[in-house]
């Protein structure tokens, strides 16, 4: 009888357990039929590609918990595995089945520090609103239609997506940060990229499956920020995941990638699983309250951007990134990656200096050419908001449904640091006469270096007799400012975007200094083009037909000017009198 009893039990032993298998049905459960009690599975990747189930139980229902309709389902994380963690930021849009039919998508951390973990679940009826909306093109760019964010507290907040940047070093990471934080993508985690180009869109033989791990892209290539979340549902070519947004915009064109989990970090304030990106598997087109979702297939348009970095005594060398399109994301995006180009290596090349030249193509080949100059990475960064603000107002084009194909950026390093100190400019006299030349003297210092001195004539024209004028010596901005030129230029001052482009193009170099004779005028603005005393009558007329266009200021008219000290940066800004009598 014992031998019997042990050749059953060696029998039991030898038949294969078989692994849990998740459920393909396409049904789903409405919330209605949910009751406490009832016993449910998650799947997820705890690491690796392959999902696995963990146990949860239906705790109830909060009615309207998100806005009118939108409920959440609590469910305790009954599965030990899970229970000593908590909910993961990364398990965001893990299917929960009950009884083999979809009940919805874990999506909010209900609590922190409970003495029990429980979990929050969008149900499955909105997962499936969000897959029905109708999605935009992927080539158009993304509107700039911003949702407000959810609101949360400490107690109740959506599991947010594992934002991880790959391609940064740590310091180009945390000078961002505010940034970053800003557009709702803080905090940024350790993460990594699987992506064989920045181009490649084929999707993968095997097409992804509920519970699967899935990136949101913002930028792909050398650089790779993506949002990781998971899979909820997979309808033909349509999947939604999530279970909430990612950062509440509504209609866009981003990448949706494939993803890797290298492991979950366990807190008791936050998990969060390390993720790698993959490569580009389909365009998600929509980023909503309950979800986002898209199509597989191929990857929308995007923004191509090369940054090419001279070295004086090494090799040059090249980062190539793509950014999708959309107003507020793109230049910091794109800002990032310039940074990261000229911050974030082990050269030592670029800490006298260096020139930053951009060329921004936009469709039919119109371009848009831009050359600074930096004293140094110190310069760079101090200077990096004014950077970042006029890289926006260059990527964004209020005039024409367009967006720029391609940006490059060149990066030279200076043997010298540009900056000088100004020690002396005077005039060799306040009071000249029809033409005579007038003398402007200029002593400056290098940077920790030798001394110069330079003497400029100004040759003093006849019809500047009687005019009380100013010799100016300043920067090309400072310039600009005085003679009636905006550093920013709203939509309405304009009519097209040719004129746009025109407007940007129109401005004084940024390096060196500029002299200038002036005359103080009121100036007559249409569409930036101004022009010095127009009759009074015909600016009442204009101004009353279109008041944005149409515009007048006080400002200076120049008379005659030279650009000086070329390839150097002074911040200095001095006014001399200068009265012409006969």
């Amino acid at each position: 009888m014992a031998r019997a009893f042990l050749l059953l039990f060696a029998l039991v032993l030898s038949v294969p357990v078989r692994a849990a298998e998740q459920p393909t049905t396409g049904e789903t459960i409405p919330v209605a039929d949910l009751r406490p009690g009832q016993t449910g599975e998650v799947w997820t990747v705890f690491r690796g590609t392959k999902p696995e189930p963990f146990t949860v139980e239906v705790t109830g229902v909060i009615r309207n918990a998100l806005g009118p309709g939108k409920s959440l389902i609590v469910c305790e994380l009954t599965d030990e595995r899970v229970q000593k963690m908590g909910a993961t930021a990364g398990m965001s849009g893990s299917p929960l089945y009950i009884g083999g039919k979809l009940a919805g998508a874990l999506s909010y951390q209900i609590q922190r520090f409970e003495t029990v973990r429980y979990a929050g679940f969008t149900p499955a009826a909105d997962l499936v609103e969000v897959q029905q909306r109708v999605a935009p093109s992927t080539s158009a760019p993304v509107a700039d239609n911003t949702a407000l964010p959810i609101r949360a507290n400490d107690s109740f907040q959506p599991l947010r997506p594992v934002f991880t940047i790959s391609g940064l070093s740590p310091a180009v990471a945390d000078l961002f940060a505010p940034q970053f934080s800003a557009l709702g993508l803080g905090p940024v985690a350790l993460g990594g990229s699987l992506q064989s180009s920045s181009t490649d869109t084929t999707a993968p033989a095997v097409p992804p499956v509920a519970g699967d791990a899935v990136s949101v892209a913002l930028t792909t290539g050398d650089i790779t920020l993506a949002g990781t979340g998971t899979v909820s549902r997979v309808d033909g070519t349509h999947v939604t995941a999530f279970g909430h947004p990612m950062l509440s915009l509504g209609d866009v064109a981003l990448p949706m990638c494939a993803a890797e989990i290298v492991t979950i970090l366990p807190s008791s304030m936050q998990s969060i699983k390390l993720a790698n990106t993959g490569n580009v598997i389909g365009t998600i087109s929509q980023d909503r309250l309950s979800a986002v979702s898209g199509t597989l297939g191929p990857g929308p348009e995007m923004t191509e951007v090369e940054v090419n970095v001279s070295n004086i005594k090494g090799p040059a060398r090249s980062l190539h990134f793509s950014v999708a399109r959309h107003q507020q994301l793109t230049p910091v995006l794109v800002a990032a990656g310039v940074s990261q180009a000229i911050l974030g290596s082990n050269d030592a090349g670029l800490s006298n200096g260096f020139i930053l030249s951009s060329d921004v193509t936009f469709p039919a080949k119109q371009t848009l050419a831009t050359r600074s100059l930096y004293a140094g990475p110190q310069g760079f960064q101090q200077g990096l908001g004014a950077f970042v603000k006029g890289l926006a107002q260059d990527l964004q084009n209020p005039y024409e449904k367009t967006f720029p194909h391609r940006v490059v950026f060149t990066v030279e390093p200076l043997e010298q640091n540009p900056a000088i100190t100004l020690d002396l400019f005077q005039l060799s006299r306040t009071t000249a006469h029809a033409g005579e030349t007038v003398e402007a003297t200029i002593s400056w210092r290098d940077y920790q270096g030798e001394a110069h001195r330079q003497t400029v004539g100004i040759p003093i024209d006849p019809a500047w007799v009687g005019k009380t004028l100013q010799v100016i010596f300043a920067p090309g901005d400072v310039i600009d400012d005085l003679t009636g030129r905006p550093q920013l230029i709203s939509a309405a001052q304009l009519r097209s975007f040719d004129a746009y482009l025109a407007a940007q193009r129109d401005s004084r170099a940024e390096d060196g200094l500029f002299l200038t004779v002036v005359e103080k005028t009121r100036l007559f603005t249409d569409e930036t083009v101004s022009v010095p005393d127009a009759p009074g009558s015909i600016e009442r007329i204009a101004h009353a037909a279109d008041e944005a266009r149409f515009q007048h200021r006080e400002a200076v008219l120049p008379l005659w000017e030279r650009h000086l000290l070329d390839g150097k940066l002074s911040d200095a800004a001095i006014r001399r009198s200068l009265q012409v009598v006969e």
